[in-house]
């Protein structure tokens, strides 16, 4: 399948054998180019800003910055730069939080091998497409799911991961460039959000909701 114009893609995925797995695939089956890897979200983000690509493909467990926050980043920035995530999590939350940050698409990984090509000419052409797996088995897009998402902010999330990775409050003040009393605060609405009684229950419930890996 060939695009109606040359497509300038880049992929961000912190495993390079996944990488060069969607270089071949995307290169060889669309015509696109590939101009930049990134093996983490805080690459992404900034090669994104170098080389403004038509779609960033991104991943949504990446180290340093997940691919919920890169997406809103770049979105921000580079309104014109789509962006289509990859995860091996069939989570309608996570689903429903990366299209809320401005993303395009979302594709599970079991999924990417039949549906990749279609989710590539999809986006590209400003379509949403969502893996079937989610659509089929969850209901993506029903009113009545919609009511049980949690509604955490970009801060939160990354708060959420942080703390769910063992970080303190002083380390996650350090690594979000924001103050300690910021910190506890998102750390506070966070527990108060999801209900939690314990970091126990934030790291149960950053791995359901495929924030962080188990």
């Amino acid at each position: 399948m060939k695009l109606v114009r040359p497509i300038r893609i880049l992929i961000a995925d912190d495993h390079e054998i996944v990488r060069r797995g969607l270089r071949t695939l995307l290169e060889g089956e669309t015509g696109c180019t590939v101009v930049g890897e990134a093996s983490n979200g805080a690459q992404a983000v900034e090669l994104a800003m170098e080389l403004k690509p038509d779609l960033a493909l991104l991943d949504v467990d990446m180290p340093e910055l997940n691919g919920l926050e890169a997406t809103r980043r770049i979105r921000d920035a580079l309104p014109q730069t789509e962006v289509l995530v990859l995860s091996v999590h069939d989570s309608e939350y996570v689903a429903r939080q990366i299209m809320a940050c401005g993303a395009r698409g979302y594709i599970v990984k079991s999924d990417a091998g039949s549906e990749l090509i279609a989710a590539v000419e999809s986006v590209i052409r400003r379509k949403p497409f969502v893996s079937s797996t989610i659509s089929q088995s969850h209901g993506f897009g029903s009113p009545s799911s919609a009511a049980s998402i949690v509604d955490l902010t970009a801060r939160e999330r990354e708060t959420a991961q942080l703390l769910a990775e063992g970080f303190s409050n002083k380390e996650i003040a350090t690594r979000l460039d924001i103050s300690v009393k910021t910190a506890e605060t998102h750390r506070t609405n966070v527990m108060r959000k999801i209900g939690a009684h314990s970091l126990a229950d934030v790291v149960r419930y950053a791995i359901r909701n495929g924030i962080v890996q188990p």
